[in-house]
């Protein structure tokens, strides 16, 4: 113990103490709070933990501990977490309470996203601690499953306005990947004067003043080490000082003394702490059960063990510390290892237990064992349904090392490869492929061989560096797995084109080998058309492909597909629609695309679907809703610990509004991102915002270079082509006709074979501007109506802006005011503020004043309010803002009534007729 007497207080933790007491303090007023209490083993710790406790009366606790045996059972220690508030599940809106139940085993269904698990957890924790304030204690994180430290990590984030404490303990050693950048206090040593105040409250014998020196140097005040390394001295020792000082790291020192005490211990005994030291769930009944099959004695033992002060027997097993667990594991030989881990497996119930009995069972194995090796892979599948992809790739992992058949151990290599890679583990994914190839694999398995590195390297290194891998794999797969085939044909697609330019051969490659598979041409499902389409596209020019993209399309936006398929082929078929300029298909079908993600709680798909149904919205001119868009994805990139997803969306809508410090961050940060570091697409897509920015601003050189570069690569279709509509506009208005006219008939031949009203009206729009008298009035109506007909309300605005600017310039003024009027109106109205500004100008110059914006109201919201208050706007209930943004409903409620005061409102209704646009953001 760290406590001086009989006082409370603990010695030498003063300051320490205060932090938690505030944060308490906090928390009982309604303020949240997350810490994460760092140090090395012994420092305390744990201590700190039950001073926060003992002051805790009044309030709900829910305390638990890592232990390092579980680090495999996902969802383990949040599940123990959460057990005792289960009660309020109910309260949880449904596919949050679906994920935390099928993480749990409590319900089968589809695996849910640990994000969406993420989510429930913060609700249900502001739920339980609606009524008083809850107190969550979590010792020794870094033994936790690895799926359950990140869902408290994400929590931890998260918390606000819930009246919820959560404090995290975790050994300083080892990696930060998790907890990193949380609040934290940091615990350290004592100092001189209090390690001899605490060495002296447990030193009960003549100590001699040298060695007392001694052990106050050697143990850097560590509390445990304080207490525990003195009983570990002979009287001479004490006395004098005489002995040999153990040279290790002080965690060693400390367990190495333990591990002494441990083994001057009866066998039975030693055997019983090393029973309740491998099965880490405490259950004392289980306990007796396995060391009776073990032939001990419980009794005697348990009655040796708490005289040792080592462990008690009460409602449940409790260590006196983590070390005393690790040093009783290791105090015997692998062999009585194995008996215990047999005894646990058969004491385990196992239609309860089932995960733990088997990994007993795989502890105890010998030898390859296939019964076991079966097991283990039907525990796998059963975590992976669970969502515990890092459990699942850890008993595949295990099932494989146990195999003895040398095909299925391939199998299996390669399945576990999978759940690593899924999990992130790239390194350990790598090695159990080459693993797996040096099985024998039937076609198939070496063609998912192959597609695995291919994805482990795009997600690892980059899109270009894996491509040639899923191009192979997907000649591989053909002849045997057409789906899958198709489906890495897909993916292949998708690295081609963002590696775009770097790649050597790239998308040509892909296309190729996808129209030499064998029936390719006569293919005639949706999917089989969509890739046929692109690859003849590619291959054979615009005027093939696209007809046969378009005629897909609208299939696919006829019948609507499964979710996995739609999940799969929508984000694909939007890209298409794009590059076909068929607008209506790609506003409908990213409409459904965001529904499916968002229902199914898809998130690995719903930020990528955001951001093409933003894109499509900021085409239709309605930059509020592709603004509320982006806040949800950069939500869900803040939560899954991405930042691209929130620059992208910048990158999207702030060339609009004509924001060119935004605009230029996000195209810096993008451009600079380790992993997208020189992809071809990033160059596209940052090259085409500097372009919309520079003619939104009227600065036609920085735009004409921008879109000259955005361009380069027209395979890239999408915003390559966008890029070449911007590169007319900058180079008629710096009078470069000749390459407006040649890039106006590209748009033009282009268009005349999409048909589409979008298409027409950007190919009249870029015409209209290389043309003269007559021509050019007429093809500025003509964009002007097919624009208004294709629904492309940015385009159509821009249109009006560009006939109205012409209009002056052949002095016809009272036709130019009315259509710069036009123009003005949809650009301000959209949120264009570069564009409307253009208009005013031009306005002004033909005669006719318009006044500037409004000046802004006092009020300043933050970024995060302004999105919560157009959801609100939007009628959306408090628990959909949360589960949109990932915010707890107290949370919304608090952000809410920070609106309202600044607002000068007092409710719901109020806030629609609020003009949130008009309204400064502060950070």
């Amino acid at each position: 113990m760290v406590r001086h007497g009989t006082s409370t207080e603990l010695i030498g933790r003063r300051d320490e103490c205060k932090v938690l007491d505030d944060l308490l303090a906090k928390a009982r007023a309604g303020r949240s709070g997350a810490l994460v209490v760092r140090g090395e083993a012994g420092i305390g710790k744990t201590e700190l933990l039950n001073h926060l406790l003992e002051q805790a009366t009044g309030c709900r606790i829910v305390r638990v501990a890592g232990v390092q045996s579980e680090m495999e059972l996902s969802y383990a220690g949040l599940h123990q977490l959460c057990a005792p508030l289960l009660s309020h599940l109910e309260g949880l809106p449904e596919p949050q309470r679906d994920a935390l139940r099928t993480a749990f085993g409590m319900r089968v269904g589809d695996v849910p996203d640990r994000f969406l698990v993420g989510l429930a957890t913060l609700s249900l924790l502001s739920a339980a601690g609606g009524g008083e304030p809850l107190l969550c204690l979590v010792d020794d994180v870094q033994w936790l499953d690895r799926v359950s430290a990140q869902t408290l990590e994400f929590v931890a984030r998260r918390l606000l306005a819930e009246s919820v404490l959560l404090v995290l303990a975790v050994r300083e050693s080892g990696s930060r990947e998790v907890l990193a950048d949380l609040p934290e206090l940091a615990v350290r040593g004592l100092n001189e004067d209090d390690s001899r105040r605490l060495l002296d409250s447990v030193v009960t014998g003549p100590l001699n003043q040298r060695v007392r020196d001694r052990i106050v140097a050697e143990t850097r005040g560590n509390p445990l080490a304080l207490v525990e390394l003195p009983r570990g001295l002979t009287l001479l020792e004490m006395a004098g000082g005489y002995g040999i000082p153990d040279t290790g790291p002080l965690s060693s020192q400390i367990e190495a003394g333990f591990l002494r005490r441990i083994q001057s211990l009866p066998a039975e005994t030693q055997q019983l702490l090393l029973i309740a030291a491998t099965e880490p769930v405490g259950d004392v009944s289980l306990l007796r059960d396995a060391a009776g099959r073990l032939g001990i004695d419980v009794d005697a033992a348990a009655t040796q063990a708490e005289a040792s002060g080592l462990m008690t027997l009460g409602a449940w097993v409790r260590f006196r510390h983590p070390l005393v667990r690790s040093a009783a594991y290791r105090a015997v030989g692998i062999e009585e290892r194995r008996r215990v881990h047999g005894a646990l497996a058969e004491s385990i119930d196992a239609t309860l237990y089932p995960e733990r009995r088997v990994w007993h069972l795989a502890s105890a194995a010998t030898g390859p064992d296939e019964s076991v090796a079966a097991e283990l892979e039907g525990s796998a599948g059963r975590a992976h349904a669970r969502g515990g992809v890092a459990a699942a790739a850890a008993f595949l992992d295990r099932a494989t090392q146990l195999t003895p058949d040398p095909v299925r151990r391939g199998d299996r290599a390669l399945a576990a490869a999978r759940a690593k890679y899924q999990a992130g583990a790239f390194d350990t994914a790598r090695e159990l492929v080459d693993a797996a190839e040096l099985s024998p694999l039937d076609p198939v398995g070496a063609g998912r061989a192959t597609l695995l590195r291919g994805q482990i390297m795009s997600a690892a290194k980059s899109a270009s560096a894996g491509l040639p891998l899923l191009l192979e794999a997907a000649k591989r797969l053909q002849p045997f797995d057409s789906a899958l085939a198709d489906q890495t044909y897909r993916d292949a697609i998708y690295a081609a084109l963002t590696a775009g330019r770097l790649a050597t051969g790239g998308v040509r490659d892909v296309a190729e080998a996808m129209l030499s598979a064998p029936d390719r041409a006569d293919g005639t499902s949706r999917e089989i058309r969509l890739l046929t389409g692109f690859a003849r596209l590619v291959t054979e020019g615009y005027s093939v492909g696209a007809p046969i993209l378009l005629d897909a399309v609208a299939a696919l936006r006829a019948q609507e597909p499964g979710r996995d398929d739609g999940l799969g082929w929508l984000p694909f078929a939007c890209r298409m629609a794009h590059s076909t300029w068929d607008f209506a298909s790609w506003s409908e079908l990213s409409a459904r695309l965001v529904e499916l993600a968002r229902g199914n709680g898809a998130l690995s798909v719903l930020p990528s679907a955001l951001l093409l149904r933003l894109s499509n919205r900021v085409f239709a001119g309605d930059l509020h809703d592709a603004a509320s868009l982006s806040a949800e994805a950069s939500a869900i990139g803040e939560a899954t610990g991405s930042s691209f997803f929130a620059h992208y969306g910048a990158l999207v809508v702030e060339p609009f509004r004509g924001r060119e410090s935004a605009t230029r961050q996000a195209i810096e940060t993008l451009t600079q991102d380790r992993l997208l570091r020189g992809e071809g697409k990033v160059t596209t897509a940052t090259q085409w915002a500097a372009a919309v920015l520079y003619n939104g601003l009227g600065r036609y050189e920085e735009a004409y270079s921008a879109a000259e570069r955005g361009c380069e690569n027209p395979q890239e279709l999408g915003l390559s082509l966008q890029s070449r509509v911007e590169l007319v506009e900058a180079a008629v208005r710096l009078g470069r006709t000749t390459r407006a006219a040649g890039d106006a008939r590209m748009i033009e031949e282009m268009a005349q074979v999409s048909g589409t009203p979008w298409a027409l009206g950007i190919s009249a729009a870029t015409r209209a501007l290389v043309s003269e008298g007559e021509a050019a009035d007429a093809l500025h109506q003509e964009a002007i109506e097919r624009l208004d007909e294709a629904g492309v309300r940015m385009d159509s605005a821009r249109a009006r802006l560009r006939h109205g600017e012409w209009l002056r310039t052949q002095q016809r003024r009272t036709e130019a005011r009315t259509r710069l009027s036009e123009a003005h109106e949809m650009l301000d109205a959209a949120g264009a503020e570069a564009f409307a500004e253009r208009a005013r100008r031009e306005l002004q110059a033909a005669g006719v004043k318009v006044r500037g914006r409004a000046a802004a109201e006092p009020a300043v919201l933050t970024a995060k309010e302004v999105e919560i208050a157009r959801l609100a706007q939007g009628g959306f209930t408090n628990p959909e803002i949360g589960a949109r943004l990932f915010l707890s409903p107290h949370t919304v409620d608090w952000h809410l009534r920070k609106v309202f005061a600044k607002l000068g409102i007092s409710s719901r209704k109020q806030i629609g007729s609020i003009q949130l646009e008009a309204i400064p953001t502060a950070p």
